[in-house]
């Protein structure tokens, strides 16, 4: 099928589930959409052959009849230790539920999936795929430095998990308890994930790349006594000095620190840790503790609606928000997003190049691919070591099947050129995925073209930390697709776009407003980690009777969803979270700003950039000969306090700021004229003094030529 003839019909109505209605028969051509490519599906696939095979598919998901459904693919897909017998509960709160005087407010009307049920995640991500054959390769382990690859059978990681799992025994961790884990890109990592969930600890996982106050904050707020760290990471060729941070983290937790013992997994060998960073009582080696423990630990019975895990995300607060997410409904929706979205089948090599650290390394490193019983992909390096090769390689050597990146990478690569990719064979490649971000669709189309050579399906996947799994995607052999657009929602999910003011559902095609979502699914987080009513406040709030995503989204003329980036004061830069309250306040402690104003910014590179206004105290000195320095240690100032991620594309030293007249900052103004866009102001009468934004202009013109 060549792009210019497709299946997919001509513009119509939508069903009560937000999917496409096409009248059948008509064809789109290029010709009447020359802005949109699309790109047909594979001929052979899980969900196929065309959008209505996808519809009558995900018209069993969703609806008052839809238990019966995910009843069947919770008993196929995974094994419970008990069975259940109710499928779920809850929804989203009213108006009416939402009233401060409401008796039963939304707290006590829990969503649950399963709730009578019983089994444990790591037994369906390890054991049970161990027993069946021990020999497969669970993962394949990509170091920093190539050739020194490894694989990881079910057998081996069995064993693995069950020895920390005894140790974490050990050191007291039980049902119920928190550990943090601290750990660079290694095999091991997924080792520590999944022996918490084997004795029933809820692990929280922090990037490597946080700082060391990053790292405190998260141990404070949920309180582990164990925390498991590495002496060292490597990435890109370096070493990362990951116990020294985690040390001075431990130390700034100060007589509230909660850690008890640290679980020191020796990933280089460092001497300098070893004689300078090791505290005895209190640190113990990984390789030491795991040799001195049973080879088996029984896996703990979980409830489904039991704590599987907390993960931290910026909130516009400034104060990260631990979201929580529980066992059973989490992994279904895991594996079946693998499953169906990446058209996983026995035997493929599935690839996520994202880090543990963040949601999608849990959901598509550790446990989607594995509870499937399929072989994940540990990628320690970066895209770029030792040279732009590494990514495709990677694929050639191990003869990958599915590959999911982020925007950000593709962009590098591409800027780095094609040549990179052409000499290495990638044939084994079946679908390419997208993460993290909206991917530009010259992007897309390098993807394409360069790296699955018009023949793979590509997946531009939209979900979030608090979703737990992909909610917007193409399906292959479903949906045919077009560059920038996420197309339709997945299984279970039935998407609303609303009208921001009123929060009235939009009709119609060619329309845009905020996304949101009609009903439950099974892997949308719980809560927020001692903040309820946070969760509340924060996702459903809102639009009462939604869930709402924080994005904005269009649908085009055949019902495809676009998601238009974050409504709320979030900047995500290369698929990493941030919120703008967060780096303000990072500026503001040092000793010489008084105020800041943080905006995100489109950026070829990274999706969107941090960019920054300060005003500095007038006691404060400084000139434009030292400004430059001033504005390095700024920039320096944010990376220490949150991480290299988060570190400013920009920094205006400004004297003043704009404002109403009741003092806010007009931050609209600023991104702006950051975006070229000086002279499209509009209407400035509430601005105090206009003559600030003339300077600030300016300012910014001047230093962006110079």
């Amino acid at each position: 099928m060549s792009a210019a003839a497709s299946n997919l019909p001509a513009p119509a109505r939508h069903d009560s589930q937000g999917i496409p209605m096409h009248s059948p028969g008509l064809r789109l051509t290029t010709a009447t959409n020359p802005h949109k490519d699309i790109h047909p599906v594979p001929d052979k696939s899980h969900i196929g052959p065309d959008i209505e095979a996808y519809k009558a598919a995900h018209s069993d998901t969703v609806g008052p009849h839809s238990d019966s459904w995910w009843a069947q693919q919770a008993r196929d897909n995974l094994t419970w230790i008990k069975d259940f017998s109710i499928v779920r509960t809850g929804g989203f709160p009213s108006a009416e539920e939402l009233k401060e005087d409401n008796p039963n407010p939304p707290s006590t009307l829990p969503i649950t999936w399963f709730p009578d049920g019983a089994l444990n995640a790591c037994y369906n991500c390890v054991d049970r795929h161990a027993f069946r054959n021990p020999d497969q390769t669970a993962i394949i382990y990509e170091a920093d430095e190539p050739g020194e690859h490894q694989y990881i059978t079910y057998g081996m990681l069995l064993n693995e998990v069950c020895r920390v799992a005894n140790v974490l025994k050990d050191m007291g961790v039980g049902k119920g308890d928190t550990v943090t884990i601290y750990l660079p890109m290694t095999w091991q990592a997924v080792a520590a994930f999944l022996a918490c969930a084997r004795i029933g600890a809820i692990h929280s996982a922090v990037f490597a790349g946080f700082s060391a106050e990053s790292l405190r904050d998260r141990i404070l707020d949920c309180g582990s006594t164990v925390l498991i760290t590495a002496d060292e990471g490597r990435r890109g060729g370096r070493s990362v000095a990951t116990k020294v941070i985690a040390d001075q983290a431990l130390k700034e937790c100060g007589d509230a620190n909660p850690v008890k013992h640290v679980l020191v997994l020796s990933r280089t060998g460092s001497q300098t840790v070893a004689n300078q960073h090791f505290t005895p009582g209190r640190d113990v080696w990984w390789h030491e503790a795991v040799a001195n423990v049973p080879s088996y630990c029984p896996p703990e019975v979980m409830n489904s609606e039991d704590g599987l895990f907390i993960l931290y995300t910026s909130g516009s607060t400034g104060k990260p928000k631990g979201i929580l997410h529980t066992t059973g409904g989490y992994l279904l929706g895991a594996l079946l997003t693998v499953k169906y979205v990446f058209d996983v089948h026995p035997g493929d090599k599935f690839a996520c190049m994202a880090d543990i650290g963040w949601i999608t390394g849990h959901t598509y490193i550790i446990y989607g691919p594995l509870s499937l019983g399929t072989t994940t992909t540990v990628f320690e390096s970066t895209p770029v070591y030792p040279s732009p090769s590494r990514y495709w390689e990677t694929v050639s050597k191990h003869g990958l099947t599915q590959f999911y990146s982020s925007p950000t990478a593709v962009r590098l690569l591409r800027k780095l050129g094609h040549q990179h990719v052409q000499d290495h064979d990638l044939s084994s490649l079946r679908v390419l995925g997208s993460v993290g971000e909206p991917i530009n669709p010259e992007a897309w189309n390098w993807f394409n073209e360069h790296v699955g050579k018009g023949e793979c399906s590509i997946v531009d996947t939209f979900w979030q930390t608090e979703t737990g799994s992909i909610i917007v995607t193409p399906l292959p052999g479903a949906i045919e697709t077009k560059p920038g657009s996420a197309t339709v929602p997945f299984f279970g999910i039935e998407t609303e776009i609303l009208d921001s003011l009123s929060g009235k559902p939009l009709e119609g095609d060619n329309i845009e407003g905020v996304l949101c979502i009609k009903k439950p699914w099974p892997s949308i987080a719980r809560t927020i980690w001692n903040d309820h009513k946070r969760f509340v406040d924060t996702y459903l709030r809102p639009y009462p009777g939604y869930y709402f995503t924080g994005d904005g989204a269009g649908r085009d003329e055949h019902g495809y969803i676009w998601i238009k980036g974050r409504v709320d004061d979030v900047i995500n830069v290369s698929g990493h979270r941030m919120s703008t309250a967060e780096v303000e306040s990072a500026l503001l402690l040092h000793n010489g700003v008084a105020e800041t104003a943080v905006i995100g910014t489109a950026d070829e590179m990274t999706g969107q950039a941090v960019n920054a206004f300060v005003t500095m105290k007038p006691e404060y000195s400084y000139d434009l000969a030292t400004e430059p320095a001033l504005v390095k240690e700024l920039v320096l100032q944010v990376r220490k306090i949150i991480g290299p991620f988060a570190a400013p594309k920009r920094i205006f030293i400004v004297a003043d700021l704009p404002r109403t007249r009741s003092g806010k900052i007009i931050r609209r103004i600023l991104r702006k004229i950051v975006a070229g866009e000086g002279d499209q102001l509009g209407d400035l009468s509430t601005v105090a003094e206009p003559e600030v934004v003339e300077v600030i202009k300016k300012k910014v013109a001047d230093s962006i030529s110079a």
